[in-house]
């Protein structure tokens, strides 16, 4: 699919949250909810659901609003999420490690099949069931699982030449934690997740309060 044919990517980052909260509704036994009710949950308005969810046809009905888990099936299949998605996890420091134990990837169709690092100390160990192995493995096991997304989780000095990598073996979706902006092709996909960088976001208010800042 072309990038045109791709709905705002403001609107693919709000499916998720809007799964998240129907999987929830469902686990409170709420069969049937309105956008009001479900943009109520994750602060967003009636009006932008029913916007958001227009990019991919009609699923409530007027009145009534939307089954639970009928919406929710049409998400996940929108969001690729019918079948699991092999995915590598590059860098296993503590943070690597943190992402590697993580019991939630399995749950919503996501299934890490190798861990990569390039110390030699580390390699040959294991992460849960998951052995370390060496970068000189990366593109074979990309290969042999057909991995299409990978998480990044090395230092900064290293991420450009990790991410080289993956998409020459064919990775197209990257998550990268690196804090470095990642140069690609067009057609690779790319999140970044920047603690450092979301706190410092958020202490300018800090700063505002206190008077720092005018």
């Amino acid at each position: 699919m072309d990038r045109l044919d791709i709905p705002p990517d403001v609107v693919i980052r709000r499916l998720p949250l809007y799964a998240r909260s129907l999987r929830y509704l469902l686990d409170e036994g709420i069969h049937s909810v309105s956008s009001q009710e479900l943009g109520e949950r994750i602060n967003v308005t009636a009006a932008q659901i029913r916007k958001d969810l227009s990019y991919f046809g009609e699923f409530g009905k007027q009145g009534i609003g939307y089954d639970v888990e009928k919406l929710l099936n049409h998400i996940e299949r929108i969001l690729g999420l019918t079948h699991r998605w092999p995915v590598v996890l590059v860098g296993v420091g503590y943070l690597g490690q943190a992402i590697a134990r993580y019991d939630g990837f399995n749950n919503q169709g996501l299934q890490i099949v190798g861990l990569f690092d390039n110390d030699p100390a580390k390699i040959g160990q294991a992460v849960g069931s998951h052995p370390i192995l060496d970068y000189s493995r990366l593109q074979e096991v990309v290969r042999e699982h057909q991995v299409r997304l990978a998480i990044i989780a090395v230092p900064a000095t290293h991420a450009q030449s990790v991410a080289d990598m993956l998409i020459e073996a064919g990775v197209r979706a990257i998550l990268n934690y690196a804090p470095i902006i990642l140069q690609t092709p067009d057609d690779v996909w790319v999140r970044y997740i920047d603690p450092v960088a979301v706190l410092h976001s958020m202490t300018y208010y800090l700063a505002r309060e206190s008077g720092e800042i005018s």
